[in-house]
């Protein structure tokens, strides 16, 4: 139970929430209602899978890294308390998992799974070559709602695209608020991030602008899809705690980042969620 709890806070499990969500509701849009107890079981165990290698995977590349940052060093890895072989092991066995419940859900599935797998771990390495690393670990949450919407068809659609695009600038929104924190250490360190490049102001107004097309394109799929009054619902009240959460943070104040990043955010994608679910049940 004490490996568990290790493992668990290493891969920040409780971070789920802010990608499952949309994974339901592109799976709820798609089958224009309740998928079936077998579709959810599925998909849930695909997210739970391919973000637990993910995340290990991020710690494991980044060991040495979070090992010299002051606000990481007592990481699992760092730290000592897990080893480098059993995250291996970790990493290796959450993406056979994944691949196999893919295998199980239906043919399209299975033949974009290595695919979705490969862009969720290739995010580890982004901050190393490119500031827009923010914007890979967008796309690789974005991967939920599409492919809760390929798990119940079977094929490709434009219509979840516009979720997709939405998680996308999201998540990428509140990734550059959250570096933030590391901005002396990248530089120091040579890695790239968008605060790293641009400072504290400028990040914050692209983080901001990229919270507006977040707004924008969730917007522009309920017009797609015909969403209905309790989506719009969801849409406008999760605008108003964007910019709750950009009044948390500013400049000259970074001491309520930690709310902003993870109980806003997990707000939003509760209540979108929980809109979606009011659609088809009222």
């Amino acid at each position: 139970m004490k490996r568990l709890a290790e493992v668990l806070r290493m891969i920040k499990f409780e971070h789920t929430l802010f990608a499952l969500p949309f994974a339901f509701m592109g799976m709820l849009f798609a089958a224009n209602g309740w998928p079936g107890w077998r579709l959810v079981l599925l998909v849930t165990l695909a997210m739970v899978f391919a973000r637990s290698a993910a995340m290990a995977f991020n710690r494991l590349v980044d060991a040495d890294v979070d090992g010299e940052n002051p606000r990481t060093k007592e990481r699992s890895l760092p730290a000592g308390r897990l080893s480098r072989g059993f995250v291996m092991v970790y990493v290796l066995v959450n993406s056979i998992a994944f691949l196999a419940v893919c295998g199980f859900i239906n043919r399209l599935t299975l033949l974009l799974s290595p695919v979705a797998l490969a862009v969720v771990l290739f995010y580890s390495y982004t901050k190393r070559f490119t500031s827009f690393s923010h914007l890979v670990l967008g796309l690789g949450l974005a991967i939920a709602p599409t492919g809760g919407w390929i798990a119940v068809t079977g094929h490709f659609d434009l219509s979840p695209l516009f979720l997709s695009a939405a998680v996308l600038f999201w998540v990428a929104g509140f990734d550059v608020l959250y570096s933030l924190q590391d901005v002396e250490f990248d530089r120091t360190k040579g890695l790239y991030s968008i605060p790293a490049k641009v400072g504290t102001g400028r990040s914050l107004l692209l983080a901001r602008a990229f919270h507006f097309l977040a707004f924008l394109l969730l917007a522009g799929f309920s017009i797609v899809i015909g969403a209905g009054h309790w989506f719009n619902i969801g849409v406008a009240v999760s605008a108003l705690l964007l910019v709750y959460e950009h009044r948390l943070v500013s400049a000259d104040d970074l001491s309520r980042l930690n709310a902003a990043f993870f109980t806003v955010n997990s707000f939003v994608s509760i209540l979108l969620l929980v809109c979606t679910i009011l659609k088809f049940t009222v």
